[in-house]
């Protein structure tokens, strides 16, 4: 069944229609400088499709959180929860099909970035038989995939746009249609945007998005001029899901409202202050009755200074803590039995193919039977773990210097990559042959083939390593840079070759 939403009226006075089941198979970029209607836009394929679809949005300002009352979406107040809180309810949010506003306002850009991306790795990682259809619809897209960096840390930015590049480059085939929306085509990620093959372009003004925005529609360079003459809520529309050619068309009403209103002109006060210059420079009231700004919550202390301020005062008690503090052969047998742990879990053939929260929960379960459940890893230790664990890597070959290189290297992909990359490594640095197809699939957590060959693809293309064919068609995989080089595997074996 063809499902076709009303976005409002074309140039010549016909409805301008929108494929939704098309959408959701090619996904959509909406791009406009401030003001020129994309928020309202946003609002309106929300409302029309609301019905249809289960949907998502990742809103950095608060301003979809009015879809709630009207549409039923559960808002979520993503300062209220934790990074690993969100990254179930976006499990949760698909296994129970709710639609979702995630309200990222009152966060700094850093909690907006780790919060977003981990909202988006629950809906993302959620387990097979829960892939239904879904509208994930990103407001100012390019917060949260950077064409550049800015001031936030690396690692925030790196979470962040793993989250987008996994939503537009692999989310179609797990049910999440990706909708994004940005002010400037230049600031959003090229591996992001490029994955749309549907677009709506509003007005702009600089020369470099003008042109993009032309490139996109298939129009001549002379006919950007164009993007500068639209009025606040036009658009030019190209898409399978919108039209074949560039179409002209103004969005129609919605029935909800953002609640910060557009600004408008106010007649100043006709009575003049009598005595302005006492009122507006009087001296500042006491700090206690003066209103205060919530304060961004401290970083954490360093170790040395958690170490100052809870050194005991006496002789007695600094001996009772020191020998109150794990011995190296007690770290030591801990992280022993947590491998064990963690090693019993994957034995699970099917355990490599369930979603990284029920892993966890399972993981955790198993902790508390050992007597190890106040010292279980949390969910960001228990990824890297997992990772090192797929990849045959050990607690010992972790810590070495070598390892950590690698580990470092790996970075730049994204995180669901990593494990592979490393397991290569391991391979290379044991001198064993190449994974075959098979074994990197179900590392990677899937039962595709062509899916693993196309992770290698991806792994290649960063420049990470380099792969090749011999004589008998077996595979060698060489690391760039560390010169290290799988013996010869055949692609196609059932199982993988272990030490």
């Amino acid at each position: 069944m063809t499902v076709a939403i009303e976005m409002g009226r074309t140039a010549a006075g016909g409805a301008a229609t929108l494929d939704l089941e098309e959408l959701l198979a090619t996904r959509l970029l909406v791009q406009g400088n401030s003001g020129s209607g994309k928020s309202h836009l946003l609002r309106r394929l929300l409302e029309q499709s609301a019905p249809w679809v289960q949907q998502s949005i990742i809103d950095p300002e608060g301003d979809f959180v009015t879809l709630a009352e009207r549409f039923g979406h559960l808002v979520i107040d993503a300062e209220a929860h934790t990074e690993q809180g969100l990254q179930l309810a976006g499990e949760r949010a698909r296994v129970h099909r709710v639609s979702t506003v995630l309200n990222l306002e009152g966060l700094d850009a850093e909690g907006q970035l780790r919060r977003a991306a981990a909202f988006l790795g629950g809906l993302f990682e959620v387990d097979r038989a829960h892939w239904y259809p879904m509208l994930v619809v990103v407001d100012e897209a390019q917060l949260f995939a950077p064409a550049i960096a800015g001031e936030v840390s690396d690692e925030a930015r790196k979470l962040s746009l793993g989250a987008m590049t996994n939503l537009m480059c692999r989310g179609r085939k797990r049910g999440l249609a990706g909708v994004i929306a940005t002010q400037r085509l230049a600031k959003l990620a090229k591996n992001v945007a490029a994955e749309a093959s549907n677009f709506l372009m509003g007005r702009t003004f600089l020369d470099i998005d003008m042109a993009r925005a032309a490139d996109l529609l298939g129009m001549e360079r002379r006919q950007a001029e164009a993007f500068r003459d639209l009025e606040r809520g036009h658009f030019m529309a190209l898409g399978p899901a919108l039209s074949r050619r560039p179409l002209s068309l103004r969005v129609g009403d919605t029935e909800t409202h953002a609640r910060t209103a557009i600004p408008r002109l106010t007649p100043l006060p006709g009575a003049m202050l009598e005595d302005a210059h006492a009122v507006i420079l009087a001296a500042p009231p006491p700090e206690a009755a003066r209103p205060q700004r919530r304060a961004p919550p401290p970083p954490p202390p360093d170790l040395l200074s958690q170490l100052m301020a809870a050194s005991p005062t006496t002789a007695e008690s600094r001996a009772e803590a020191l020998e109150a503090l794990p011995s190296p052969e007690e770290l030591a047998h801990r992280r022993a039995r947590l491998d064990r742990i963690l090693s019993a879990l994957l034995a699970d053939p099917e355990a490599g193919f369930r979603a990284i929260g029920v892993l966890y929960q399972d993981f955790l379960v198993r902790c508390r039977i050992e007597g190890l459940g106040s010292g279980a890893p949390d969910l960001n230790a228990f990824r890297r773990m997992l990772t090192r664990a797929r990849a045959g890597i050990s607690a010992e070959m972790a810590g070495e210097d070598i390892w950590q290189d690698v580990a470092a290297r790996s970075a730049v992909l994204p995180e669901d990559m990593q494990g592979i990359f490393m397991m290569i490594a391991g391979a290379a640095r044991a001198g064993l042959p190449c994974p075959s197809d098979t074994a990197i699939a179900r590392a990677y957590g899937t039962r595709s083939a062509g899916r693993a060959r196309r992770v290698l693809s991806y792994i290649e293309e960063q420049g990470l390593i380099v792969c090749q064919l011999d004589g008998t068609g077996r595979r060698i995989v060489t690391l760039v840079e560390l010169a290290w080089a799988t013996a010869p595997g055949d692609p196609n074996a059932e199982s993988e070759v272990r030490a």
